[in-house]
């Protein structure tokens, strides 16, 4: 199976825009033979908290219909998506959520951040379980940004049965975690790590990218590098992901 992690500079508030690009990398993406493509932590907004605060319409709905161009994507190209957004909760406020797009279009897993960060708690609920999901019978995980900073969750993957390890963050250039978090996890756990990273100005700073896929040993085995639109692609062995 081929995974790639995508990257590009979202327009801050404007979903349709957003909604386009995202559309486009899931089309380049199951165009070089992508089985699964991630996207970065709020990548349907940008990273703004204090917009969504004040527009409830930045808030999604699981089923919302605004994401029918990337569900039309990935039926088109067989291609699962893993796309994280503001998405509303059963108490009403929203959450940091990363909704799991099948290859059929359909929802194939929801997972909301349970490790809300600094002011992100005065507009987002924190979820309380973990996320899975299988493709291709291959166990998948999923965590969001801050969430990675607590090893525990990579950990219960790696006990689930788990092979590879998504994570959508806004990591700001100068952040430690593209050296001693994303590869630790990989290394101590024996999973695969997608990282997809913001580019650009947003509510944490500025963005580099540097997307990236980590293997089992830890090792680096693709990135995007840089902030440029793009995709880090990596295929996974049939010997590390075998049950």
């Amino acid at each position: 199976m081929r995974i790639a992690a995508a990257q590009f500079r979202s327009a801050p508030g404007d979903i349709g825009a957003n909604v386009r690009a995202v559309r486009d990398l899931v089309d380049t993406a199951s165009g070089q033979g992508a089985r699964l493509v991630v996207f970065a932590e709020l990548a349907v907004t940008g990273y703004e908290p204090d917009l969504i605060a004040a527009d409830p319409a930045l808030v999604l709905a699981e089923d919302d219909a605004r994401l029918d161009p990337v569900r039309e994507a990935c039926r088109t190209g067989g291609t699962a998506a893993v796309l994280n957004a503001a998405v509303r909760t059963a108490g009403g406020r929203p959450a940091i959520t990363s909704l799991v797009i099948g290859p059929d279009g359909e929802l194939l897993a929801r997972y909301d951040k349970q490790h809300v960060h600094g002011t992100e708690n005065d507009v987002f609920d924190a979820g309380s379980e973990d996320g899975r999901f299988t493709l291709d019978g291959i166990g998948f995980a999923t965590a969001v940004c801050y969430d990675n900073r607590f090893p525990e969750l990579a950990e219960r993957a790696r006990a689930d049965g788990c092979r590879v390890y998504v994570a959508s963050s806004a990591l700001e250039i100068g952040n430690d975690s593209f050296a001693t978090v994303y590869p630790v996890r990989a290394r101590d756990n024996g999973l695969y790590v997608v990282l997809a990273n913001a580019v650009g100005r947003c509510g944490v700073g500025e963005c580099p990218g540097d997307s990236a896929v980590w293997g089992p040993d830890g090792a680096l085995l693709a990135t995007a590098a840089s902030s440029a639109p793009g995709l880090a692609l990596a295929e996974l062995s049939p010997a590390t992901v075998a049950p």
